[in-house]
């Protein structure tokens, strides 16, 4: 069986034997890779199961009407969610040796865009921004610290966040909003709807889910080394 498995990847396999049984599996698989550190690292994991259906009571009755507990397939082809996040800091590591920025994709990133006022009396106008996002199922926030405003461009910038908007009076008079574009690595100057239009065509076929912290940045909890 092992050499079958072997023969349709047509890989080199290194097999461990045990004497005894050690986990809850009898036999199991990983995809191993060299990363970029030269280092081995797996994703993709399978594990055939031989204790647990007992352990929680998963039977099936055979065409005799006698109950069994089944072997459970632990299928993981993208690995858990560690070893998810593993290969997308990978990648993000990767870009950065190409001399790209590194970034999550835009339908995970935490945040999707960042309002950074230019001061406070152009809160509200942030505010009405980020509302018409929002009804885009775009994560958005709001910068509000006290901060000057390069400070909170460049904590954006450390955050990975794919579009930071900048708005003073100017942004405030025309439709067309100067936007940084963290994989553009430029400025661009773009429609309201042309800036939904292109985080929606990231997000297709993609799950969605809010804001996981509060909208205002001023409200998160600060962390100092």
């Amino acid at each position: 069986f092992i050499l079958d498995l072997a023969k349709i990847f047509g890989k080199p396999v290194l097999v461990e034997m045990w004497k005894e049984p050690f986990f809850y599996f009898r036999l199991k698989w990983d995809f191993n890779f060299v990363d970029n550190q030269d280092k081995a690292a797996a994703l993709s994991t399978d594990q055939i199961d031989v204790e647990n259906a007992k352990r929680y009571n998963i039977t099936y009755v055979d065409e005799k009407g006698d109950r069994h507990y089944p072997l459970i397939l632990h299928c993981s082809p993208s690995g858990a969610v560690e070893r998810c996040i593993y290969a997308l800091l990978e990648k993000a590591y990767k870009q950065q040796q190409k001399g790209e920025p590194p970034m999550l994709p835009v339908w995970l990133s935490p945040t999707q865009v960042r309002i950074i006022p230019m001061s406070e009396k152009f809160l509200e106008h942030c505010e009405k921004l980020a509302e018409k996002l929002e009804a885009n199922q775009i994560r958005v926030d709001i910068d509000d610290r006290p901060l000057t405003l390069q400070k909170r461009v460049r904590e954006a910038e450390m955050e990975w966040i794919p579009y930071i908007i900048v708005a003073g009076q100017k942004e405030i008079e025309s439709e067309v909003l100067p936007v940084r574009d963290r994989k553009a690595k430029q400025i661009r100057k773009m429609k309201f709807e042309e800036l939904i239009s292109e985080i929606k065509s990231h997000m297709q076929d993609k799950p969605f889910k809010p804001l996981p912290l509060p909208k205002y940045v001023s409200k998160r909890p600060q962390f100092y080394g």
